[in-house]
């Protein structure tokens, strides 16, 4: 099954997965203290806005430090919201209902969580809808097909684990991950590029 790009949030975790069947030159890497996608050196050149972008971020939030990942440049001014204080919830809404979904071909949904140690949110906006809901287990968003929250099975507790695992699923054209932990507001990040 091919649903995208998608992502899996939990209290303690959140990893990302990129899939694509249209743009596979890509790869996770660290810049700035974020995890960034983007194409690779091969890659052939495009305009496309939604090709580059950072899919992990750490922020400050009133009650510690969380993690913010999603499927495009809304991962930026969530992170900047709960930095700003705004209660991860909020921070979810504004931003996504500020940039919308992707205007493709596809009216790609833009999706996106953020974790806590101890809590989670995850969020999309499609063309129909805007949905946050808290979390209490790792649960799945995707672009296509899986576009509703939905419990995952994710065994993995350490973000070079969930970054694999994630990268390994089922699920059709993987081409890289990502993924954080926090725990007592220590943060670790990872990625995978197959």
């Amino acid at each position: 099954m091919y649903v995208g790009r998608f992502l899996v949030v939990g209290p303690g975790i959140g990893a990302y997965r990129v899939s694509s069947r249209s743009f596979p030159n890509r790869m996770v890497t660290e810049r700035d203290g974020a995890l960034t996608v983007g194409p690779t050196p091969d890659a052939p050149e495009t305009d496309n806005p939604y090709i580059a972008y950072n899919c992990v971020r750490t922020a400050e939030s009133r009650d510690g430090t969380v993690v913010v990942v999603g499927n495009g440049s809304h991962v930026d001014p969530i992170a900047e919201k709960v930095d700003l204080g705004y209660p991860a919830r909020d921070a979810l809404a504004l931003a996504l209902l500020a940039l919308d979904f992707e205007k493709d071909d596809y009216d790609t949904p833009r999706i996106a969580g953020v974790a806590s140690d101890s809590a989670a949110y995850v969020a999309t906006v499609r063309r129909d809808a805007l949905l946050v809901e808290a979390v209490e287990e790792p649960t799945l968003i995707a672009t296509y097909e899986k576009d509703t929250p939905e419990p995952f099975a994710l065994a993995a507790e350490s973000a070079d684990a969930a970054a694999r695992e994630l990268h390994d699923h089922e699920f059709e054209h993987a081409v890289c991950a990502a993924a954080a932990t926090v725990e007592a507001g220590s943060v670790e990040t990872a990625h995978y590029n197959g």
